[in-house]
């Protein structure tokens, strides 16, 4: 199995290295020497896109799972969870958030995931329905 471009077959047992220009996160140490696996090169412009891509697949997994793939209530709680998290944002973060769903929607190919992202502003408070 393949992960993040690493091969879960062969990984090291204990904590797994965080890798980075400034250096390699391993179990509580931060050390300057490059760490043993090879660095892939992100196709995300930044971390807040790629958190928000991530937020998005995540949140519309649960919210088409079924029963037998996830309990309904907790499906119930992780989508409010998310909502309250939105709530508290500031404008601008607001913003932040609808323009990447917005670059997001524009770019996507997949026609459900397209519709889930023109939603997402409205459906998680980011916006009112008026606007």
């Amino acid at each position: 199995m393949v992960i993040a471009g690493a091969d879960i077959g062969h990984q090291r047992k204990g904590p797994q290295p965080v890798t980075g220009v400034s250096g390699v996160w391993w179990g509580g140490r931060t050390s300057s020497s490059i760490c043993w696996e090879t660095l892939v090169a992100s196709s995300y412009p930044s971390l807040t896109r790629a958190l928000a891509e991530a937020l998005v697949d995540v949140l519309r997994f649960v919210d088409g799972s079924e029963d037998e793939q996830m309990d309904q209530d907790d499906a119930v709680r992780v989508m409010e969870g998310v909502a309250h998290v939105v709530s508290a944002l500031t404008g601008g973060q607001r913003q932040e958030l609808v323009g990447l769903v917005g670059e997001m929607a524009a770019a996507e190919t997949d026609p459900d995931r397209r519709e889930f992202l023109e939603g997402f502003p409205e459906g998680f408070g980011l916006i009112d329905g008026d606007c």
